[in-house]
Order: structure tokens, then sequence, then C-alpha cells
């Protein structure tokens, strides 16, 4: 008889740890961002050098390098269909690239790179400060930023133009994300509020961390399901909240964050954790269910400011700051 049948939730698979695949260093400053395609295809970081650099996820090859930010890069996303790729930079604009005709392997490390900004279709010009994150929607026809200028700003892709600016913080937004339909977006910012917001009239929705005193958010991101929100606040803390009731449910502990906007991300491509990155310089990955951590993940020789997981296969991508440089690749033994 199915699980189903018996009203009992099937047994999680056995956890397999993961080892430490490869290493490359692909850019000559900190390294800000990692993100794997919505499609598993290619993987992408971003870096304080100001380029982007795109590979090949399953040959770990360069395909191409994006220049054309005149500073930092901070943040990228891809869109659904993972034929763009967008870009937040201390330049105070978001480009959006278009890699529809990229291949996704190379025969060599050099042959098919280039360092280029021909790919860039479209530049959006409005935040009046360092735009520090940026997100698709799930329909990928519209992006969400978060910059220094306390606001956040929802853009259409295809005119380019600011549909909507919203005043949502004191201090600068640290992390923006939309829910699973694209009707919400949350924002957390250093003023120490993680806030939901309604994209069709831009109105507050929610306020889920406002505390008298509070560390500041450095991280939020809707649980894939859209029923939670993992928050990390400057305190070591990283917790999930449901959303319907506003009420923290788990606290996962062990990682070092107290200086930098470290991102973490749900991984469920065996099993449930979260996974998220450390000023010790490890991975971490709890145990989405029981909070507790499994396994601890050593070789940056630099905070580890960005982590992401594949969409289909077991394996993680994180990057370091600036003593270490690497996106290293983590894969789970197979037995």
């Amino acid at each position: 008889m199915a699980s189903g049948e018996t009203g009992q939730a099937a047994a999680p698979p056995p956890y397999r740890p993961y080892r430490l695949f490869r290493t490359l260093s692909p850019h000559s400053r900190a390294i800000s961002c990692v993100k794997f395609s919505n499609d598993g295809r290619l993987l992408a970081s971003a870096s304080l050098d100001s380029t982007l650099v795109v590979y090949s996820s399953s040959s770990l090859l360069p395909l191409a390098v994006l220049s054309g930010h005149t500073a930092g890069v901070s943040d990228l996303a891809w869109s659904f269909d993972s034929h763009y790729l967008s870009s937040a930079s201390d330049d105070r604009t978001i480009r959006i690239w278009s890699l529809r005709s990229l291949p996704s392997s190379s025969s060599s490390s050099s042959a098919a790179v280039s360092s280029t900004d021909d790919r860039c279709i479209r530049i959006l010009r409005g935040h009046t400060s360092f735009v520090f994150c940026v997100n698709f929607n799930p329909q990928s026809n519209f992006i969400v930023s978060g910059a220094f200028d306390c606001t956040v700003r929802i853009w259409d892709v295809h005119s380019g133009r600011c549909v909507r600016a919203i005043d949502a913080h004191d201090e600068p937004v640290t992390s923006v994300h939309f829910v699973k339909d694209g009707s919400l977006v949350v924002s957390g910012s250093h003023d120490g509020t993680c806030k939901v917001w309604d994209v069709a009239t831009g109105a507050r929705a929610k306020v889920l961390v406002d505390e008298k005193a509070p560390p500041a958010v450095s991280f939020c991101k809707f649980s894939p399901n859209g029923k939670f929100v993992l928050v990390a606040t400057l305190d070591d803390n990283l917790k999930l909240y449901n959303y319907a009731t506003n009420k923290s449910i788990k606290c996962y502990t062990g990682h070092v964050n107290r200086r930098y906007c470290i991102t973490s991300t749900f991984s469920v491509t065996n099993g449930k954790y979260i996974v998220s990155g450390s000023e010790d310089n490890c991975v971490y990955i709890w145990d989405l269910q029981g909070k507790n951590m499994i396994q601890k993940l050593e070789g940056h020789t630099d905070t580890v400011i960005s982590v992401a997981c594949h969409p289909t296969e077991n394996k993680i991508a994180s990057a370091g700051l600036d003593n270490d440089r690497t996106v290293k690749i983590w894969i789970q033994n197979t037995a």
C-alpha cells in the first residue's frame, strides 16, 4: 500500500555527504553571488570586479564573461526560462543579459569565452544609490530590485520601465524575492525589518520581522512552496517563518553571520535541507524539518558569501570573498 493511502509521510531519503568536486577561479576580486540557471544547464557568478561569468554546469568550463557594469556587481538572478540573466551593481543600474544563443557546453576553456557587453539588452536606471539585490518573478515579465536608497522597485522587463517604486525601508535593502505565483515580494533591510509587499498595488501586506532593537536582516527568501520565508539576521540566526501566522517556527544555528549579507537557500533534490554560507569560511547544511546541522563543508579561505543548489542534481556551488575569490562545486557521494 502506498504511503499516501495510509496517511503517513514517506521516509526521507538517507543523507549522503557532500565532497569538494572542483574549484573555479573566474574573478580578480571578491565573488558576490553564484547561481544555477533554473533549467540546470548554466551557472553564473558575479564579482566586485564588475563582471559576470557564465559556465556550463556540466563541464564547468566558462562560456562567456559579461562586462559592461562600471562598478562591482552585488547580485544576479535568472529568468524562469533561463534565457536571461539580470545583475545588480554599485553603478546604480540593473542590466538584463540575453543568453538565449549561448551554448550549454564548451570544448575548451578559452575558445568560446570572450569579454563582452553585446548580450546586454536592457539597462534599468532609477535607483539613486547602489543596487544590492535583484530577482525575476516566476513569469519573468517583472524584475524586483532593492538598493541602498532604501527603496524596492518593480520593473517591466520588456520596456525597461519602473512600474512601481516603494519606499520600503529606513535603511538599505539587503534582499528581495518573489513568491512562487509572483503576487508578493518579500524584502529585508539593515533596519531590522522583513516585509511582504503586494506587487499589484505596492501596499505592504505583512511585516514578518519588526523588533524593537533588531539585528539587521541580511537575507530573506520565500520557500519553494510559497508558505514560508527564510530570514537571516546579523546575529548568527537563520529562521523559517510561517507566512500565514507571522510566526518563527524553526531556527538554524551554528554558522557565523554578523558582518555580511550572506545568502541561504533550499535544497530539495535529495530530501529537504537548508544551505548557507558563513563567515568562518564554511558552508553549512541543516535538515529543514529537524533543524539539526548535518554537515559543514570546509575549503574556502574567506567568508562564503553565496551558495546555490542545482535544481535537479545533488550539487552545491559556493563563492568566497576577497581572500578566496573562488567558486567551489560540491557534489554528494553516490554511495
